[in-house]
């Protein structure tokens, strides 16, 4: 796909989905802006496309001075953002009546504040140049509440009803949205986990499913970024076939 036009911010890009969507856009010569907290991993995915644009940033998303840093930084060289993509995310999942009140905050925080933050920085210069697209990393958590999942879906339902928030309140101004719902993929998301048994059990079915690969879902996010202007995906959910939630 040529998306050689198309100025792309894609935060939360060191890994997992962030970084397979990177590798796949900078091969369509896309115009890349990277942001995470690990910039090592960023440089390494930029020295990989020497002769592509692909500028990368250390990021926090639940920073909001951070995040626009990134996308000033693409409007100052461009004069605008085509697409931001909001990747960041944690899944920490545990039974409620555990109480990991801090692990709460932080999947509020990043999750959907992530989320927002990115909003925020974009929204205003999209809304001005009538065009734009607004991509979010949901889940099928996002759709289906689980046992001992119900903070980190709350959080991806939220997401979702954001999202459609963004979309009905800027269609007039040409703005598309899309929200990505991956099903049990391999990431480092499992890592984000730390109570043991809920880690262990994540792993298994993800084993136990043959689960999807990042590579995967960044072909969706393409297809998403590569539809004509007057074409816009809202939601794709995207499950490995044997996962029946």
């Amino acid at each position: 796909m040529d998306l050689s036009k198309k100025v792309i911010v894609i935060m939360g890009a060191s890994s997992g989905i962030g970084a397979a969507t990177a590798r796949l856009l900078a091969q369509d010569n896309a115009k890349l802006f990277l942001a995470a907290r690990r910039i090592k991993r960023l440089d390494e995915i930029k020295a990989k496309f020497p002769a592509g644009h692909v500028e990368t940033f250390k990021a926090d998303v639940t920073n909001f001075d951070e995040v626009k840093r990134v996308i000033d930084a693409a409007l100052n060289e461009y004069g605008r953002v085509d697409v931001l993509y909001n990747n960041a995310g944690i899944m920490p999942t545990a039974p409620l009546i555990e109480g990991r009140r801090d692990e709460w905050q932080n999947m509020l925080q990043i999750n959907i504040m992530g989320v927002l933050n990115g909003i925020a920085a974009a929204l205003p210069s999209m809304a001005e140049n009538h065009s734009g697209h607004i991509i979010s990393t949901d889940s099928v958590a996002g759709h289906v509440v689980g046992p001992d999942g119900a903070v980190y879906s709350g959080t991806k339902f939220a997401v979702r009803a954001i999202m459609d928030g963004l979309r009905a309140e800027q269609a007039e101004n040409n703005i598309k949205t899309t929200i990505i719902s991956p099903g049990s993929t391999g990431t480092e998301l499992f890592n984000s986990i730390n109570d043991p048994d809920q880690k262990q059990f994540a792993k298994n079915f993800f084993k136990n499913i043959n689960g999807l690969q990042p590579e995967q879902i960044a072909q969706a996010v393409e297809f998403a970024i590569g539809t004509q202007s007057n074409m816009s995906i809202s939601e794709l959910i995207i499950r490995p076939t044997r996962q029946s939630l």
